[in-house]
């Protein structure tokens, strides 16, 4: 581990003073590496996680597309930022000639996800921003999926060995109890990390209490509420129930943005949405989830909710063996307020919560006591909105993503994406964990002052080689300089 913590330092230099256009060469390689890995690696990742060949399949192009997308955000250049404020000699006092832009951070340390084995794990977004940034990276692998792991760190190391690069620009370690060893490495200069809440909070603890704190963007909990309004019941309710009810059991409930808590304001058809939607959730066969481990915690995560006080089962879906249970549960909404907030406790499976309140008020009361979440969604018509426009103004302060009519499972990798949030969603609501924007969480804005010009890094440079669109003297332009 700490041969691997020096290694991606030693490379950290040279890594990050290639031009974007090499990094995105080797981006590309590592994509390329990946596609090319046979059936026989989608058959091994399916007997290790559970999971269907054609999720499988379709995660592996997510994957090589996000590393490809990366790719493209280095030829496009503006993750650089690159400002320039030239000299004014003549102005009382003299105003120096100020470039800046962004550079890596160093070494980044990363920590893959169990419930996606290849777009949040070895070679993920993580791996794909930090490396895109010029950040060598050590991953840890994740105990759910080592052979996977290790065949999508072998594709990586033939990319790096392929594209010319030292070696310490990718390393991989195993085991239990060396992870928190690794955030404590003096080498590593930013975590990033997919799991629990515990996990996260333990690692931030830990790179807080360093001599030299570092930062720590770990996506956590959520239980992504979802708020139906009046007339967007009335008018679909049923075929909101038919999406919700997929979305809830979509994955056998494991993704991070799984709806987990519904609140909807009291009426004949709410009444009716709840039927419909508990005749949906008995219907969906039970599923096998990724193992035995996260098995468990589900179902003792179902019993203590079956043991609530205000809260009864509503419907339960067909199960065989060691599958898990789609479940609906119906609380009353005192359990919003109960100082112990179990509404707000993620339950990491096919489960979802439905609560009534009994006025628009309450529906965003509710709201505000929401903690930070990946996202919220508002199932509603425009005369929904114009009666609840504090609702959205709550629910912008609460999430990473707003979604309107629309379900939060699904989250699409592109420029515009966000997937973070409040505290304990992430640690750092800044930041994204996919989309290009991902890229920020390992960069940090350097100033030059008067700096000789052939000294300047080439994206500061007058002549603007590399044809970036700069902003010069307060105004943008991909014009060279005199």
């Amino acid at each position: 581990m700490t041969a691997a913590a020096r290694a991606a330092a030693d490379a950290f230099h040279p890594f990050r003073a290639m031009t974007p256009e090499k990094r995105a060469e080797f981006l590309d390689t590592v994509a390329d590496e990946i596609d090319a890995l046979g059936d026989d690696f989608i058959a091994e990742v399916k007997r290790e996680t559970a999971l269907p060949e054609g999720r499988l399949t379709g995660e592996r192009s997510r994957t090589t597309n996000q590393l490809r997308l990366f790719a493209k955000l280095l030829r496009r250049g503006d993750f650089l930022g690159a400002r320039i404020d030239r000299a004014d000699p003549e102005r009382q006092p003299p105003k120096p000639d100020l470039r800046q832009m962004k550079l890596g951070l160093g070494p980044v340390a990363v920590f893959g996800a169990s419930n996606f084995p290849l777009a949040f794990s070895v070679a993920g977004g993580d791996t794909a921003s930090a490396l895109a940034a010029g950040c060598p990276v050590v991953v840890k692998a994740h105990p759910g999926h080592l052979v996977t792991s290790e065949l999508v760190a072998n594709a990586i190391v033939r990319a790096v060995e392929n594209s010319g690069l030292p070696n310490g620009v990718f390393n991989m370690i195993y085991g239990d109890r060396v992870g928190a060893q690794l955030v404590q490495e003096p080498a590593i200069k930013a975590v990033g990390f997919t799991g629990s809440q515990r996990g996260g909070r333990a690692l931030f603890d830990l790179a807080n209490a360093r001599p030299e704190p570092i930062p720590v963007f770990a996506e956590m909990s959520s239980i992504n509420p979802m708020f139906l309004l009046d007339t967007a019941i009335e008018k679909r309710g049923d075929d909101i129930a038919k999406g919700l009810a997929g979305s809830v059991t979509m994955g056998c409930g494991q993704f991070c943005t799984g709806p987990g808590l519904i609140i909807v304001q009291r009426s004949p058809e709410t009444t009716r949405f709840i039927e419909t939607l508990g005749e949906h959730i008995r219907e969906l066969p039970g599923q096998t989830m990724l193992n035995a481990g996260i098995l468990d915690n589900y179902q003792e995560r179902i019993e203590r909710f079956k043991g609530l006080a205000g809260m009864q089962a509503a419907a339960v879906g067909p199960a065989e063996g060691n599958q898990a249970a789609a479940y609906l549960f119906k609380a009353e909404k005192a359990l919003l307020w109960s100082k112990e907030s179990p509404l707000l406790e993620e339950v990491f499976g096919p489960s979802t919560v439905v609560v009534e309140v009994d006025s628009p008020e309450e529906l965003v009361d509710a709201a505000r006591l929401l903690n930070g979440q990946l996202t919220a969604t508002i199932m509603a018509e425009e005369v929904d909105l114009e009666r609840q426009r504090g609702l959205i103004e709550i629910l912008e302060d609460k999430v990473g993503r707003l979604l309107f009519n629309g379900y939060p499972t699904g989250v699409d990798v592109c420029d515009s994406m966000v997937h973070g949030g409040p505290y304990p969603a992430t640690t750092d609501a800044r930041g994204t964990s996919v989309g290009t924007l991902a890229i920020e969480r390992f960069l940090r804005p350097v100033c030059y002052q008067n700096m000789p010009e052939s000294f300047l890094p080439e994206p500061l440079k007058n002549a603007n080689s590399l044809g970036l669109l700069r902003l010069v003297d307060g105004e943008y332009t991909r014009d060279a300089l005199a």
